[in-house]
């Protein structure tokens, strides 16, 4: 047809310097368009240059949880600094997961979400990546070996582990460590991937006393530790720079202020501690709110904890005790309970984990 444009006379080189700036869906469609893409957009070099491109530009992942389904939205997490108003954002719409009664929570490591009674699942494309069998009433996470490019689920009160991408993929019984009886209690928010460790927050009773605790796994050794959980518990676990920190926050009604308490764990073999607190300045953050984390720039992120009409994220930046406001239009006016994840990056390695 006059007019039409053959891509395959483009130079490699520019093809593929186009092909890395487009979302990871749109390179999952070209690769099934042409045998010649299907090869170039495979090759290492490919995906490693998308995932460097990808990790330039992180995005806000929020799952929405409604009555009878998950639905996930994403926007670019950084916005021009400098704008003092508040900024109004579209949210892209992404894929949605139908829900039954069981389906109550969900969790994230390295831009993949893990739904305890049904699968692994890439938000963004839509792909479930993985069909599991729930082990019996198991409270478990999912965790990230950034060496052998692993995901593991951890079976955390039953001591089991799943290695994805294995063929028939079966739970494993590990050493349990625990020289007494321990109780998980609400686990949601409360486990964190950082660096191949995987984090979370139990309560443990040492001779009827309440003790808390965080446990650490090593997803690629398969050994816990303990570290002190400083009196943590309505705490969110955040990934502060590559280092494991947790943030508890106080409202006070009559000054209309919010003051956050960032713990930094910086020695982990000392298990010392480091201590911020910050008062954030006033502003219309009165309703219910979540902690996000903190971002790869060092600003801590805050959003709203139910879907509205109107629904705003809130960036706070600890260095010039700024806030501002980011108005977030797509979610719909259904209400829906909003759960969030900070720099989440496309990586074209894991579009798919099974062998």
């Amino acid at each position: 047809m006059k007019g039409r444009v053959n891509l395959d006379s483009f130079p490699t080189d520019l093809i593929t310097e186009i092909f890395s700036r487009l979302p990871a869906k749109s390179v999952g469609r070209f690769r099934s368009l042409s045998k010649l893409w299907r090869v170039m957009l495979h090759r290492p070099y490919f995906t490693k240059l998308f995932l460097s491109r990808s990790s330039a530009r992180p995005r806000l992942l929020f799952a929405v949880e409604r009555e009878s389904e998950w639905c996930f939205f994403s926007l670019p997490q950084h916005h021009n600094p400098y704008d003092k108003s508040s900024l109004v954002v579209a949210a892209e719409v992404h894929t949605k997961f139908s829900k039954d009664t069981k389906r109550y929570t969900c969790s994230y490591a390295s831009g993949l979400i893990y739904f305890p009674d049904m699968s692994i699942c890439n938000p963004i494309t839509g792909q479930s990546l993985a069909k599991l069998r729930k082990y019996r009433k198991s409270i478990s996470f999912l965790g990230f070996d950034p060496i052998g490019k692993q995901f593991k689920v951890l079976a955390s009160d039953r001591h089991r582990v799943m290695t994805l991408g294995t063929g028939e993929m079966s739970w494993r019984k590990i050493q349990c460590p625990f020289p007494y009886e321990f109780f998980i209690h609400e686990s949601w928010g409360k486990g964190i991937c950082i660096n191949g460790v995987l984090y979370y927050l139990v309560c443990t009773y040492v001779d009827a006393t309440r003790v808390n605790r965080i446990v650490c796994f090593d997803v690629r050794s398969e050994k816990f530790n303990f570290i002190d959980g400083k009196g943590f518990w309505e705490t969110n676990l955040i990934n502060y720079k590559g280092k494991l920190g947790g943030i508890d926050w106080k409202h006070d009604v009559d000054s209309n202020t919010l003051e956050l308490c960032v713990w930094v764990l910086e020695d982990v073999e000392k298990q010392e501690w480091s201590k911020k607190v910050y008062t954030l300045p006033e502003n219309e953050v009165v309703r219910n709110f979540s902690v996000l984390g903190m971002t790869n720039t060092g600003e801590i992120i805050l959003s709203e904890m139910y879907t509205s009409k109107t629904f705003y994220v809130f960036y706070f930046n600890p260095e010039s005790n700024t806030l501002r406001s980011v108005e977030i239009q797509g979610f719909g006016e259904n209400r829906g309970r909003v759960y969030a994840f900070v720099d989440h990056v496309e990586d074209l390695n894991f579009l798919k984990i099974e062998s």
